[in-house]
Protein backbone atom coordinates (compact mmCIF):
# COMPACT_ATOMS: atom_id res chain seq x y z
CA UNK A 1 0.00 0.00 0.00
CA UNK A 2 1.47 3.68 -0.80
CA UNK A 3 1.14 6.47 0.86
CA UNK A 4 -1.74 8.18 0.69
CA UNK A 5 -1.77 11.56 -1.92
CA UNK A 6 -3.30 14.97 -0.08
CA UNK A 7 -6.17 17.25 -1.76
CA UNK A 8 -7.00 20.36 0.52
CA UNK A 9 -10.21 22.36 0.16
CA UNK A 10 -9.70 25.89 1.89
CA UNK A 11 -12.23 28.58 1.52
CA UNK A 12 -11.94 32.75 1.74
CA UNK A 13 -13.68 33.34 5.08
CA UNK A 14 -15.76 31.29 7.51
CA UNK A 15 -19.34 29.37 6.19
CA UNK A 16 -17.90 29.12 2.63
CA UNK A 17 -18.74 25.50 2.47
CA UNK A 18 -15.39 23.73 3.00
CA UNK A 19 -17.23 21.13 4.84
CA UNK A 20 -19.22 19.87 2.66
CA UNK A 21 -17.29 20.59 -0.38
CA UNK A 22 -14.71 18.01 1.18
CA UNK A 23 -17.27 15.54 2.07
CA UNK A 24 -18.58 16.15 -1.81
CA UNK A 25 -14.83 15.32 -2.83
CA UNK A 26 -14.78 11.80 -0.18
CA UNK A 27 -17.66 10.44 -1.53
CA UNK A 28 -16.70 11.13 -5.24
CA UNK A 29 -13.26 9.44 -3.90
CA UNK A 30 -14.88 7.07 -3.01
CA UNK A 31 -17.49 5.87 -5.20
CA UNK A 32 -14.40 5.62 -7.33
CA UNK A 33 -13.06 3.04 -5.98
CA UNK A 34 -10.25 4.72 -3.92
CA UNK A 35 -9.99 4.79 0.02
CA UNK A 36 -10.08 7.77 1.27
CA UNK A 37 -10.16 9.54 4.51
CA UNK A 38 -11.10 12.65 5.41
CA UNK A 39 -8.53 15.50 7.83
CA UNK A 40 -8.78 18.63 9.42
CA UNK A 41 -5.83 19.32 11.76
CA UNK A 42 -7.66 21.74 14.00
CA UNK A 43 -11.63 22.43 14.67
CA UNK A 44 -13.13 25.04 16.66
CA UNK A 45 -16.86 24.21 17.35
CA UNK A 46 -19.24 22.57 19.63
CA UNK A 47 -20.62 19.95 17.61
CA UNK A 48 -18.61 17.06 18.58
CA UNK A 49 -19.31 13.57 18.85
CA UNK A 50 -17.40 10.25 19.99
CA UNK A 51 -15.53 7.66 18.52
CA UNK A 52 -16.00 3.59 18.84
CA UNK A 53 -12.96 3.67 21.20
CA UNK A 54 -14.63 6.47 23.64
CA UNK A 55 -12.43 9.33 21.91
CA UNK A 56 -13.93 12.91 20.56
CA UNK A 57 -13.37 14.68 17.47
CA UNK A 58 -15.57 16.96 15.50
CA UNK A 59 -18.54 16.48 13.56
CA UNK A 60 -17.52 17.45 10.33
CA UNK A 61 -15.10 14.85 10.20
CA UNK A 62 -17.10 12.22 11.90
CA UNK A 63 -19.75 13.27 8.87
CA UNK A 64 -16.70 13.22 5.96
CA UNK A 65 -16.15 9.88 7.06
CA UNK A 66 -19.30 8.88 6.87
CA UNK A 67 -19.28 10.33 3.33
CA UNK A 68 -16.34 8.38 2.96
CA UNK A 69 -18.08 4.78 4.08
CA UNK A 70 -15.79 4.67 6.86
CA UNK A 71 -16.01 4.62 10.60
CA UNK A 72 -15.05 8.39 12.44
CA UNK A 73 -11.12 8.13 13.64
CA UNK A 74 -10.13 11.14 16.51
CA UNK A 75 -6.56 11.01 13.42
CA UNK A 76 -8.98 12.74 10.75
CA UNK A 77 -9.38 15.69 13.75
CA UNK A 78 -6.24 15.86 15.96
CA UNK A 79 -7.04 18.89 17.69
CA UNK A 80 -10.46 20.35 18.47
CA UNK A 81 -11.39 23.43 20.59
CA UNK A 82 -14.32 24.11 22.00
CA UNK A 83 -15.10 27.65 22.91
CA UNK A 84 -16.15 28.29 26.65
CA UNK A 85 -16.20 32.06 26.05
CA UNK A 86 -15.05 34.76 23.52
CA UNK A 87 -11.46 34.38 24.89
CA UNK A 88 -11.37 30.79 26.33
CA UNK A 89 -11.72 27.70 25.13
CA UNK A 90 -11.11 24.18 25.68
CA UNK A 91 -8.33 22.12 24.51
CA UNK A 92 -8.55 18.36 22.72
CA UNK A 93 -5.66 17.07 21.86
CA UNK A 94 -5.86 13.11 20.09
CA UNK A 95 -9.37 12.54 21.74
CA UNK A 96 -8.81 13.94 25.10
CA UNK A 97 -9.30 17.27 26.80
CA UNK A 98 -5.93 18.94 27.89
CA UNK A 99 -7.81 22.12 30.20
CA UNK A 100 -9.01 25.22 29.27
CA UNK A 101 -6.80 27.54 28.00
CA UNK A 102 -7.48 31.52 27.27
CA UNK A 103 -6.96 32.96 23.67
CA UNK A 104 -3.67 33.83 23.93
CA UNK A 105 -1.93 31.17 25.93
CA UNK A 106 -3.57 28.57 23.15
CA UNK A 107 -1.75 30.92 20.75
CA UNK A 108 1.54 30.64 22.00
CA UNK A 109 1.94 27.24 22.48
CA UNK A 110 -0.37 25.57 19.54
CA UNK A 111 2.79 25.19 17.16
CA UNK A 112 4.19 22.84 19.38
CA UNK A 113 1.33 20.71 18.67
CA UNK A 114 2.29 20.07 15.13
CA UNK A 115 4.42 16.78 15.77
CA UNK A 116 1.17 15.19 16.85
CA UNK A 117 -1.02 16.45 13.92
CA UNK A 118 1.96 15.16 11.38
CA UNK A 119 1.88 11.82 13.23
CA UNK A 120 -2.03 11.46 13.13
CA UNK A 121 -1.69 12.57 9.17
CA UNK A 122 1.13 10.17 8.70
CA UNK A 123 -0.49 7.27 9.92
CA UNK A 124 -3.95 8.04 8.42
CA UNK A 125 -1.83 8.82 4.92
CA UNK A 126 -0.11 4.76 5.73
CA UNK A 127 -3.59 3.41 5.38
CA UNK A 128 -5.12 5.32 2.25
CA UNK A 129 -4.92 6.15 -0.99
CA UNK A 130 -6.20 9.99 -0.87
CA UNK A 131 -6.62 12.17 2.19
CA UNK A 132 -9.39 15.03 1.83
CA UNK A 133 -7.78 17.98 4.09
CA UNK A 134 -9.96 20.60 5.04
CA UNK A 135 -8.76 23.85 6.23
CA UNK A 136 -10.21 25.94 8.87
CA UNK A 137 -11.58 30.26 8.13
CA UNK A 138 -9.63 31.50 5.86
CA UNK A 139 -5.77 31.45 4.97
CA UNK A 140 -5.23 35.25 4.31
CA UNK A 141 -5.50 36.11 7.91
CA UNK A 142 -2.05 37.68 8.10
CA UNK A 143 -1.87 37.82 11.73
CA UNK A 144 -2.07 34.08 11.93
CA UNK A 145 -0.05 33.15 9.01
CA UNK A 146 3.18 32.75 10.98
CA UNK A 147 2.17 29.84 13.42
CA UNK A 148 -0.30 28.46 11.03
CA UNK A 149 -1.60 24.81 11.62
CA UNK A 150 -4.79 24.61 9.48
CA UNK A 151 -4.22 26.03 6.46
CA UNK A 152 -1.34 27.03 4.11
CA UNK A 153 1.18 25.81 7.01
CA UNK A 154 -0.24 22.67 7.25
CA UNK A 155 -0.47 22.20 3.26
CA UNK A 156 3.37 23.07 3.00
CA UNK A 157 4.18 20.38 5.82
CA UNK A 158 2.28 17.84 4.23
CA UNK A 159 2.94 18.83 0.35
CA UNK A 160 -0.56 19.33 -0.43
CA UNK A 161 -2.19 20.86 -4.10
CA UNK A 162 -5.17 23.49 -2.57
CA UNK A 163 -7.79 24.15 -4.13
CA UNK A 164 -10.05 27.99 -2.54
CA UNK A 165 -13.48 28.83 -2.25
CA UNK A 166 -15.51 31.27 -2.56
CA UNK A 167 -18.90 31.92 -0.87
CA UNK A 168 -20.84 33.45 -4.31
CA UNK A 169 -24.37 33.32 -1.89
CA UNK A 170 -24.04 36.77 0.01
CA UNK A 171 -22.19 38.75 -3.38
CA UNK A 172 -18.38 39.60 -3.61
CA UNK A 173 -16.99 36.34 -4.41
CA UNK A 174 -14.54 37.47 -7.46
CA UNK A 175 -13.26 39.89 -4.58
CA UNK A 176 -12.87 37.26 -2.10
CA UNK A 177 -11.26 35.18 -4.22
CA UNK A 178 -8.63 37.46 -5.16
CA UNK A 179 -7.98 39.39 -2.30
CA UNK A 180 -7.35 36.28 -0.70
CA UNK A 181 -4.60 34.86 -3.14
CA UNK A 182 -3.16 38.61 -3.22
CA UNK A 183 -2.69 38.25 0.79
CA UNK A 184 -1.05 34.96 0.38
CA UNK A 185 2.71 34.74 0.46
CA UNK A 186 4.41 33.42 -2.57
CA UNK A 187 5.56 29.81 -1.13
CA UNK A 188 1.85 29.54 -0.04
CA UNK A 189 0.62 30.67 -3.72
CA UNK A 190 2.81 27.98 -5.05
CA UNK A 191 0.24 25.78 -3.51
CA UNK A 192 -2.97 26.75 -4.96
CA UNK A 193 -4.19 24.82 -7.92
CA UNK A 194 -7.35 26.11 -8.93
CA UNK A 195 -10.48 28.07 -7.14
CA UNK A 196 -14.16 27.22 -6.33
CA UNK A 197 -17.04 29.47 -6.81
CA UNK A 198 -19.48 27.48 -4.34
CA UNK A 199 -23.15 28.07 -3.55
CA UNK A 200 -23.83 29.40 -7.08
CA UNK A 201 -27.46 30.00 -8.09
CA UNK A 202 -29.28 30.61 -11.86
CA UNK A 203 -27.58 30.50 -14.93
CA UNK A 204 -23.34 30.27 -15.33
CA UNK A 205 -23.58 31.62 -18.52
CA UNK A 206 -24.11 35.04 -16.64
CA UNK A 207 -21.26 33.61 -14.47
CA UNK A 208 -18.35 32.82 -17.09
CA UNK A 209 -17.51 36.34 -18.38
CA UNK A 210 -15.95 36.97 -14.83
CA UNK A 211 -14.14 33.68 -14.55
CA UNK A 212 -11.57 34.19 -17.23
CA UNK A 213 -10.09 37.54 -15.60
CA UNK A 214 -10.56 36.36 -12.37
CA UNK A 215 -7.77 33.30 -13.75
CA UNK A 216 -5.75 35.87 -15.40
CA UNK A 217 -5.41 37.62 -11.79
CA UNK A 218 -5.18 34.83 -9.87
CA UNK A 219 -2.75 32.38 -11.77
CA UNK A 220 -4.98 29.65 -11.39
CA UNK A 221 -7.58 27.85 -12.80
CA UNK A 222 -11.55 28.23 -11.87
CA UNK A 223 -12.12 23.74 -11.25
CA UNK A 224 -15.55 24.41 -10.74
CA UNK A 225 -18.92 26.25 -10.38
CA UNK A 226 -20.97 24.46 -7.18
CA UNK A 227 -24.33 25.21 -7.47
CA UNK A 228 -26.15 26.00 -4.44
CA UNK A 229 -27.74 22.92 -2.53
CA UNK A 230 -30.50 22.72 0.56
CA UNK A 231 -28.40 19.85 2.03
CA UNK A 232 -29.81 18.22 5.15
CA UNK A 233 -26.27 17.30 6.77
CA UNK A 234 -24.62 18.33 10.05
CA UNK A 235 -23.52 21.55 10.38
CA UNK A 236 -20.37 22.49 11.78
CA UNK A 237 -21.03 25.54 14.00
CA UNK A 238 -23.01 28.67 15.04
CA UNK A 239 -23.05 30.17 11.74
CA UNK A 240 -25.68 27.58 10.69
CA UNK A 241 -29.01 28.78 9.04
CA UNK A 242 -31.38 26.35 10.69
CA UNK A 243 -30.14 28.32 13.96
CA UNK A 244 -31.72 31.40 12.75
CA UNK A 245 -35.17 29.73 12.14
CA UNK A 246 -38.08 31.35 14.17
CA UNK A 247 -40.90 30.13 12.83
CA UNK A 248 -42.01 26.20 12.86
CA UNK A 249 -43.08 25.30 9.60
CA UNK A 250 -45.22 22.39 10.68
CA UNK A 251 -48.20 21.74 12.38
CA UNK A 252 -46.49 20.33 15.25
CA UNK A 253 -44.51 23.68 17.07
CA UNK A 254 -41.13 22.23 18.64
CA UNK A 255 -39.32 25.26 20.22
CA UNK A 256 -35.00 24.79 20.90
CA UNK A 257 -33.99 27.26 23.27
CA UNK A 258 -31.08 28.42 21.76
CA UNK A 259 -28.46 29.05 24.81
CA UNK A 260 -25.60 30.98 24.56
CA UNK A 261 -23.44 27.85 24.84
CA UNK A 262 -25.33 25.86 22.92
CA UNK A 263 -23.98 22.56 21.63
CA UNK A 264 -24.60 19.74 19.79
CA UNK A 265 -27.58 21.42 18.24
CA UNK A 266 -27.58 18.21 15.67
CA UNK A 267 -29.44 16.48 18.03
CA UNK A 268 -32.53 17.90 16.97
CA UNK A 269 -32.37 17.27 13.06
CA UNK A 270 -33.88 13.88 12.17
CA UNK A 271 -36.93 15.45 14.34
CA UNK A 272 -37.00 18.68 12.20
CA UNK A 273 -37.11 16.01 8.83
CA UNK A 274 -40.41 13.86 10.31
CA UNK A 275 -43.25 15.31 8.37
CA UNK A 276 -45.20 18.01 9.83
CA UNK A 277 -42.84 18.85 12.61
CA UNK A 278 -41.22 22.17 12.81
CA UNK A 279 -38.09 22.57 14.79
CA UNK A 280 -37.38 26.33 15.75
CA UNK A 281 -34.53 28.24 17.77
CA UNK A 282 -35.68 30.50 20.74
CA UNK A 283 -33.46 32.98 22.38
CA UNK A 284 -36.43 35.14 23.83
CA UNK A 285 -39.85 34.91 25.72
CA UNK A 286 -41.29 37.10 23.38
CA UNK A 287 -40.01 33.90 20.33
CA UNK A 288 -40.74 30.84 23.32
CA UNK A 289 -44.39 31.33 22.91
CA UNK A 290 -46.59 28.51 23.43
CA UNK A 291 -45.07 25.57 21.48
CA UNK A 292 -46.19 21.97 21.37
CA UNK A 293 -42.34 20.70 22.77
CA UNK A 294 -39.70 22.70 24.46
CA UNK A 295 -36.43 21.39 24.16
CA UNK A 296 -33.46 22.02 26.37
CA UNK A 297 -30.25 21.08 24.63
CA UNK A 298 -26.74 20.74 24.98
CA UNK A 299 -24.47 22.84 26.96
CA UNK A 300 -20.32 23.66 26.84
CA UNK A 301 -21.13 26.48 30.00
CA UNK A 302 -24.34 25.02 31.33
CA UNK A 303 -23.40 26.98 35.32
CA UNK A 304 -23.40 30.11 32.84
CA UNK A 305 -26.52 29.22 31.00
CA UNK A 306 -28.35 28.29 33.71
CA UNK A 307 -28.12 31.79 34.80
CA UNK A 308 -28.90 32.84 31.53
CA UNK A 309 -31.98 31.57 31.64
CA UNK A 310 -32.78 32.82 34.53
CA UNK A 311 -31.77 36.01 33.99
CA UNK A 312 -33.71 35.87 30.25
CA UNK A 313 -36.88 34.96 31.73
CA UNK A 314 -36.94 32.10 29.64
CA UNK A 315 -36.73 29.96 33.11
CA UNK A 316 -40.37 31.59 34.34
CA UNK A 317 -41.82 30.71 31.05
CA UNK A 318 -40.75 26.96 30.58
CA UNK A 319 -41.92 26.39 33.92
CA UNK A 320 -45.08 27.76 33.18
CA UNK A 321 -45.53 26.10 30.33
CA UNK A 322 -44.48 22.99 32.17
CA UNK A 323 -46.95 23.01 34.75
CA UNK A 324 -49.91 23.98 32.16
CA UNK A 325 -49.03 20.46 30.68
CA UNK A 326 -46.42 20.97 27.62
CA UNK A 327 -44.32 18.59 27.45
CA UNK A 328 -40.33 19.46 28.26
CA UNK A 329 -37.01 17.19 26.94
CA UNK A 330 -33.46 18.21 28.11
CA UNK A 331 -30.18 16.25 26.52
CA UNK A 332 -27.22 16.41 28.44
CA UNK A 333 -26.42 20.08 29.45
CA UNK A 334 -30.29 20.75 29.41
CA UNK A 335 -30.86 17.58 30.92
CA UNK A 336 -28.78 18.76 33.91
CA UNK A 337 -30.75 22.65 33.43
CA UNK A 338 -34.03 20.55 34.68
CA UNK A 339 -32.45 19.92 37.56
CA UNK A 340 -32.61 21.84 40.97
CA UNK A 341 -29.30 22.77 41.84
CA UNK A 342 -25.50 22.29 39.46
CA UNK A 343 -22.38 22.51 41.39
CA UNK A 344 -19.04 22.56 39.98
CA UNK A 345 -16.44 21.94 43.18
CA UNK A 346 -13.54 21.03 40.65
CA UNK A 347 -13.98 24.49 38.69
CA UNK A 348 -14.38 22.13 35.23
CA UNK A 349 -16.83 25.56 34.34
CA UNK A 350 -15.93 28.05 36.78
CA UNK A 351 -16.44 26.92 40.20
CA UNK A 352 -19.84 27.78 42.37
CA UNK A 353 -23.54 26.85 41.91
CA UNK A 354 -26.49 27.78 40.03
CA UNK A 355 -29.86 27.09 39.96
CA UNK A 356 -31.66 25.02 37.87
CA UNK A 357 -35.30 25.36 36.68
CA UNK A 358 -36.56 22.78 39.08
CA UNK A 359 -38.76 20.50 36.78
CA UNK A 360 -36.85 17.19 38.46
CA UNK A 361 -35.64 16.33 41.53
CA UNK A 362 -32.29 16.29 40.54
CA UNK A 363 -28.59 17.64 41.47
CA UNK A 364 -25.76 17.84 39.17
CA UNK A 365 -22.01 17.92 40.27
CA UNK A 366 -19.85 18.09 37.69
CA UNK A 367 -16.65 16.10 37.77
CA UNK A 368 -13.23 15.67 37.12
CA UNK A 369 -12.92 13.15 34.57
CA UNK A 370 -15.38 13.52 31.37
CA UNK A 371 -17.21 10.82 30.47
CA UNK A 372 -17.25 9.59 26.51
CA UNK A 373 -18.65 6.85 25.26
CA UNK A 374 -20.90 5.46 22.56
CA UNK A 375 -24.16 4.01 24.31
CA UNK A 376 -27.29 2.63 24.13
CA UNK A 377 -30.37 3.95 26.08
CA UNK A 378 -32.95 1.58 26.63
CA UNK A 379 -36.42 3.45 27.45
CA UNK A 380 -38.22 2.21 30.32
CA UNK A 381 -39.14 4.63 32.65
CA UNK A 382 -40.44 7.43 30.61
CA UNK A 383 -44.09 9.23 31.37
CA UNK A 384 -46.58 11.51 29.87
CA UNK A 385 -45.99 12.36 26.04
CA UNK A 386 -43.04 10.63 26.54
CA UNK A 387 -44.43 7.27 27.46
CA UNK A 388 -44.50 6.22 24.12
CA UNK A 389 -40.46 5.57 23.87
CA UNK A 390 -41.12 2.99 26.31
CA UNK A 391 -39.21 -0.32 25.32
CA UNK A 392 -37.37 1.25 22.53
CA UNK A 393 -33.58 1.26 22.34
CA UNK A 394 -31.97 4.18 21.26
CA UNK A 395 -28.49 4.43 20.21
CA UNK A 396 -26.03 7.38 20.24
CA UNK A 397 -23.09 8.86 22.46
CA UNK A 398 -22.37 10.62 25.65
CA UNK A 399 -19.75 13.52 26.78
CA UNK A 400 -20.29 15.25 29.75
CA UNK A 401 -18.58 16.14 33.07
CA UNK A 402 -21.65 16.27 35.02
CA UNK A 403 -22.85 13.52 37.32
CA UNK A 404 -26.75 13.53 38.10
CA UNK A 405 -28.53 12.58 41.13
CA UNK A 406 -32.70 11.86 40.65
CA UNK A 407 -35.15 10.43 43.26
CA UNK A 408 -37.81 10.28 40.61
CA UNK A 409 -38.32 7.26 37.83
CA UNK A 410 -35.32 7.08 35.92
CA UNK A 411 -36.00 7.26 31.96
CA UNK A 412 -34.30 3.96 31.55
CA UNK A 413 -31.21 2.13 31.30
CA UNK A 414 -27.76 2.76 29.49
CA UNK A 415 -25.47 -0.72 30.01
CA UNK A 416 -28.07 -1.94 32.89
CA UNK A 417 -27.62 0.98 35.18
CA UNK A 418 -30.24 3.81 35.75
CA UNK A 419 -30.28 6.77 33.32
CA UNK A 420 -31.92 9.57 33.05
CA UNK A 421 -35.40 11.05 34.65
CA UNK A 422 -38.91 10.86 33.87
CA UNK A 423 -41.21 13.28 35.97
CA UNK A 424 -44.82 13.34 33.88
CA UNK A 425 -43.90 15.72 31.51
CA UNK A 426 -40.68 16.17 31.65
CA UNK A 427 -37.81 13.78 30.16
CA UNK A 428 -34.06 14.18 30.84
CA UNK A 429 -30.98 12.15 29.44
CA UNK A 430 -26.95 12.31 28.62
CA UNK A 431 -27.57 10.57 25.33
CA UNK A 432 -26.71 12.51 22.30
CA UNK A 433 -28.45 11.18 19.10
CA UNK A 434 -31.99 10.03 20.62
CA UNK A 435 -33.60 10.53 17.21
CA UNK A 436 -30.96 9.00 15.54
CA UNK A 437 -33.33 5.81 15.42
CA UNK A 438 -36.03 7.00 12.80
CA UNK A 439 -38.94 5.22 15.60
CA UNK A 440 -37.87 8.00 18.65
CA UNK A 441 -38.86 10.98 16.27
CA UNK A 442 -41.67 9.28 14.65
CA UNK A 443 -43.87 7.90 17.56
CA UNK A 444 -42.95 11.92 19.38
CA UNK A 445 -44.49 13.43 16.97
CA UNK A 446 -47.53 11.60 17.06
CA UNK A 447 -47.79 11.63 20.57
CA UNK A 448 -47.28 15.38 20.84
CA UNK A 449 -50.05 15.63 17.84
CA UNK A 450 -52.88 13.22 19.92
CA UNK A 451 -52.10 15.73 22.62
CA UNK A 452 -53.33 18.60 20.72
CA UNK A 453 -56.26 16.33 19.37
CA UNK A 454 -55.35 16.12 15.71
CA UNK A 455 -56.29 13.35 13.63
CA UNK A 456 -54.03 10.51 13.21
CA UNK A 457 -52.34 10.66 10.05
CA UNK A 458 -51.32 14.84 10.07
CA UNK A 459 -47.91 14.16 11.10
CA UNK A 460 -45.16 11.37 10.63
CA UNK A 461 -45.01 9.08 7.69
CA UNK A 462 -44.79 5.16 7.83
CA UNK A 463 -41.06 3.67 6.92
CA UNK A 464 -39.51 6.76 8.20
CA UNK A 465 -35.52 6.68 6.87
CA UNK A 466 -32.53 6.29 9.77
CA UNK A 467 -30.60 9.16 10.10
CA UNK A 468 -28.11 6.84 8.55
CA UNK A 469 -29.57 6.19 5.42
CA UNK A 470 -31.29 9.46 4.98
CA UNK A 471 -27.83 10.91 5.19
CA UNK A 472 -26.57 8.52 2.68
CA UNK A 473 -29.35 9.52 0.21
CA UNK A 474 -27.52 13.23 0.55
CA UNK A 475 -23.95 12.08 0.65
CA UNK A 476 -24.87 10.88 -3.03
CA UNK A 477 -26.77 14.09 -4.13
CA UNK A 478 -23.96 16.23 -3.03
CA UNK A 479 -21.46 13.78 -4.57
CA UNK A 480 -23.20 14.22 -8.25
CA UNK A 481 -23.57 17.96 -7.40
CA UNK A 482 -19.62 18.07 -7.07
CA UNK A 483 -18.86 15.65 -9.68
CA UNK A 484 -21.35 17.55 -12.19
CA UNK A 485 -18.99 20.93 -11.54
CA UNK A 486 -15.28 20.29 -11.18
CA UNK A 487 -13.17 19.65 -14.27
CA UNK A 488 -12.63 15.55 -12.49
CA UNK A 489 -9.97 14.85 -14.94
CA UNK A 490 -7.80 18.41 -13.74
CA UNK A 491 -8.54 17.27 -10.04
CA UNK A 492 -6.89 13.75 -10.43
CA UNK A 493 -4.42 15.28 -12.35
CA UNK A 494 -3.14 17.50 -9.46
CA UNK A 495 -3.74 15.08 -6.73
CA UNK A 496 -1.88 12.70 -8.94
CA UNK A 497 0.89 15.56 -9.19
CA UNK A 498 1.02 16.73 -5.97
CA UNK A 499 2.92 19.89 -5.05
Amino acid sequence: MGRAKPIMIQGTMSNAGKSLLAAGLCRVLSQDGLRVAPFKSQNMALNSGVTADGLEMGRAQIMQAEACGIAPDVRMNPILLKPESDHRSQLIVAGKAQGAFAARDYFARKKALMPQILEAFDSLAEENDVIVIEGAGSPAEINLAENDIVNMGLARAVSSPVLLAGDIDPGGVFAQLYGTVALLAPEHRALLRGLVVNKFRGDVKILRPGLAPLEKMCGVPVVGVVPYLALDLDDEDSLAPRLSAREARGVIDVAVVRLPHLSNFTDFDPLSRVPGVGVRYVSSTTDLGRPDLVVLPGSKSTLDDARWIAASGIGACVRALSGAGTPVLGICGGYQLLGDELSDPHGREGAGTARGLGLIPASTVFKEEKRLAQSELRITGAQGAFSVWNGMTARGYEIHDGETTVSCAHAGTIGGKPEGAACGNVFGTYLHGLFDEPGVALTLARSLARMRGLPEGVVGAAGAASAADHRAREFDRLADAVRGAFDMEYLYRIIEEGV
